[in-house]
């Protein structure tokens, strides 16, 4: 069996860390889209220290780890503007939804909001069927 999976769970290990340090450390919720929405339209500059740190963190965490997942095929396109578009879409779709993965998924649902968890469920049926349209029906990937 392959062990890949093992990178997802480690990945979402840190991600519930950092939710958990965020709310501990300032008493908020650690929602990546509002962390950058709050400082492009300067609703949150009275925080922006620490939103930059947060970013900071974001960035700079993989590069100290890449040591460990040398060898790990992430498949992850070497094309930087579909890379910079694909992060572009991801942005505008979080403050459509009024938060991300992080915000709804990890931090929403572990408060038990309603609206985290039905945000979540359709990330997730959204996922299932871009899956199902882009490899099975498209063949692209």
């Amino acid at each position: 069996m392959e062990m890949d999976w093992i990178w997802g769970l480690a990945g979402g290990l840190l991600i519930g860390l950092g939710g958990a340090t965020y709310l501990l450390g300032n008493g908020r919720i650690m929602g990546a889209s509002g962390i950058i929405g709050g400082l492009v339209d300067k609703s949150g500059w009275s925080t922006g220290k620490e939103r930059i740190a947060f970013l900071a963190g974001v960035f700079l965490m993989p590069m100290l780890l890449m040591p460990f997942y040398s060898g790990v095929d992430t498949h992850v396109t070497g094309n930087l503007v579909v890379l910079i578009a694909a992060g572009l879409l991801v942005g505008v779709g979080t403050r459509i939804a009024n938060g991300c993965t992080s915000g709804h998924g990890v931090c929403g649902i572990s408060r038990f909001s309603l609206r985290g968890m039905t945000a979540t469920v359709f990330y997730i049926l959204a996922g299932g069927l871009s899956v199902v349209f882009f490899r099975h029906i498209l063949g692209v990937i």
